[in-house]
């Protein structure tokens, strides 16, 4: 339960890099079944953020790049999950650090959050619920995780660590992270970018409506270059639709330009995350 950045790294270190940046829960515990569809085709590296009351999305975004740097990573591809595509774009402002961002997906992510009121309510509702009813909540999140993830051990486990890390704290981070959002706006920055950025995202998203987030990135970004809905998932889209979104990713990063190639094949995903 360390309060400091904390990150993975799995792979070989000759496979290209894809560094996962995870939503606003802050951690790596609802990634596994992605990362593990992922298994041998990239060198995946992953976050935990510390649940700090005080940074700014520029805090943010220097610790992930001093953090990749400490590990000899200094370029890499992108996918920023829903609020981490806030700290996306000052990691790719930021031409100084020293790290070279490839290409990025957003995951349910945006340029600025299209829906503001609805983030301003998603905001008073973290601060007045109680951890009474999330206690609640997530007893039934854990019966249909179990049952959802029962031939996948591994992701079934992250669920245990997903739950013990749900307290008054990260209840308070999350409505730190929220209110980050609410006053970020990095239209700015996606009008300067014109690496390659891809949109993935779930059907069914009330979070991030999909239909006005695509639109303003198509709009305000040059170096938007396609996007991926998925009909089966929901806004925690590499979650829900792990091999499709890893199949996805692994294209966009070959069309984008990978600086090493990827050769293993889709049929590796289908063996490595049963639905």
């Amino acid at each position: 339960m360390s309060e400091e950045l904390q990150l993975r790294i799995h792979g070989d270190p000759t496979l290209p890099a894809l560094v996962f940046l995870p939503g606003l829960h802050g951690d790596w515990t609802l990634v596994t079944s992605f990362r593990l569809a992922l298994a041998g085709r990239v060198r995946f590296v992953e976050f935990t953020y510390p649940r700090m009351l005080t940074w700014s999305l520029d805090d943010y975004a220097n610790a992930v790049v001093a953090a990749l740097a400490a590990h000899g990573i200094h370029s890499a591809w992108l996918v920023a999950e829903s609020f981490s595509s806030q700290v996306a774009w000052p990691i790719i402002a930021n031409h100084k650090s020293g790290f070279q961002v490839e290409g990025l997906v957003l995951a349910g992510g945006f340029v600025k959050h299209p829906v503001h009121w609805g983030v301003c309510l998603a905001g008073r509702f973290c601060q007045g619920v109680s951890m009474t009813w999330l206690t609640r909540f997530l007893y039934w999140y854990v019966r249909f995780a179990g049952f959802r993830h029962r031939h996948a051990p591994e992701t079934l486990a992250s669920v245990a660590e997903f739950v013990a890390r749900r307290t008054e704290l990260d209840k308070q981070a999350a409505k730190h992270r929220i209110d980050l959002v609410a006053q970020s706006d990095f239209r700015p920055i996606a009008g300067q970018t014109t690496l390659p950025v891809y949109f993935l995202s779930g059907l069914f998203d009330p979070i991030v409506p999909w239909p006005l987030a695509l639109l303003s990135l198509r709009r305000q970004c040059p170096g938007y270059r396609g996007c991926k809905i998925i009909w089966n998932a929901d806004h925690n889209v590499l979650g829900t639709a792990p091999c499709q979104s890893a199949d996805q990713v692994l294209h966009w990063m070959q069309a984008g330009g990978a600086t090493r190639p990827i050769t293993a094949t889709a049929q590796q995903c289908a063996e490595t995350v049963t639905p």
